[in-house]
């Protein structure tokens, strides 16, 4: 293994120039100690040494893994088999990144995965030490804790002590959705993969709760489901207002006082929902406490196409592998064919990012 540690970051190291070779050092380094850290949890079981409180939640995990694949058609190896205690809440953080008048996020290319819209770090302090220097050079700046991701199948991913003690659903919807990336990822377009991702967790939920899950899960469930698609829905409306201010051609400094303003109306917004629609519910607060275009992007990912993978789902009466297949088929056009068979609206600004 450190044998082909040392080549891979040799090769990306050639790849893209030595500009970025700390980077990549830091993510194989990161990559290749999560993967030393794995013990199968079969044996985990079986140690009279494991607590029975971890022993509880990792039988659950693998009766969730079987579900992904016996039942959702996930791919079934050895992914989510094993378990990794990392010793941190999170696996990596991710630092998002717009400039200050616009709602693109900055893209970041790779040799394996291509290009996305955030960028990695094993450790928070990397992530910040990043964020700072993007912030000192004019970027809205958003770091954010991520408690699993994929690997795309290259290896065999862990069950994290990141979130193996999330609800029964929470932890299903995590496998669920990093064994998508394992289905379809398409190099360049990180919001086609995420929101296919979403697209299938929340289908893989439904159906794991309707099997599973009792009333008072259901009902967790679907009201997080609702004030998660509200939110979304506010972010979005938002984003797009603000996509519109930013290709107006205002002073830089009328330009910065309406996007201000733009921002306390959406806090304000929120406060609204908050009271009138979710009972004070305050899970979203940190996150609007100071939000910028990149804070916004980073939850656009995941929310703006769902609507619309969804909507081929249902045309194929729920068949998750004619669902699997025909995404394939438009994961191989080019984006502009897969965004029309998707059906977005090349005139609206959200889809123009």
């Amino acid at each position: 293994m450190r044998s082909l540690a040392i080549l891979l970051i040799a090769t990306l190291a050639l790849a893209s120039g030595c500009t970025h070779l700390s980077y990549y050092l830091q993510s194989v380094e990161g990559q290749f100690s999560l993967l030393q850290s794995r013990q199968e949890i079969t044996d985990l079981l079986a140690d009279p040494a494991t607590p029975a409180p971890l022993k509880q939640r990792l039988e659950q995990t693998l009766r969730i893994r079987e579900y992904a694949s016996s039942e959702l058609k996930l791919p079934d190896n050895r992914s989510y088999r094993s378990y990794a205690d990392l010793g941190r809440p999170f696996v990596v953080w991710n630092v998002f990144a717009t400039q200050e008048f616009s709602i693109k996020p900055e893209q970041w290319c790779f040799p394996i995965a291509g290009c996305v819209g955030y960028r990695g770090y094993f450790s928070k302090a990397g992530a910040d030490n990043f964020a700072g220097e993007l912030r000192n050079a004019g970027y809205d700046v958003h770091v954010g804790g991520v408690p699993a991701y994929s690997t795309l199948g290259w290896f065999n991913d862990p069950v994290l002590n990141t979130f193996v003690n999330y609800s029964d659903y929470e932890v299903a919807r995590l496998i669920f959705h990093e064994l998508a990336h394992q289905v379809m990822y398409v190099k360049n377009d990180t919001e086609f993969n995420e929101s296919f991702a979403v697209a299938v967790e929340t289908e893989g939920i439904s159906r794991w709760l309707e099997r599973y899950g009792d009333d008072k899960m259901r009902a967790d469930f679907v009201r997080s489901q609702q004030r998660r698609a509200q939110f979304s829905a506010l972010v979005i409306k938002h984003r797009r207002a603000l996509g519109e201010l930013y290709r107006r051609k205002f002073a830089p400094a009328e330009m910065l006082e309406r996007k201000v303003e733009m921002f306390e109306a959406l806090k304000q917004d929120y406060r609204q929902l908050k009271q009138q629609e979710w009972g004070g519910f305050a899970g979203y607060d940190r996150f609007l406490d100071d939000p910028n275009n990149a804070k916004l992007a980073s939850i656009s990912f995941y929310t703006t196409l769902v609507p619309n993978f969804q909507k081929i789902l249902a045309k194929l009466n729920g068949a998750l592998p004619a669902f699997y297949a025909e995404v394939n088929r438009l994961a191989a056009l080019g984006e502009k064919a897969r965004n029309r068979a998707l059906g977005v609206d090349p005139s609206d600004p959200e889809e123009l990012k």
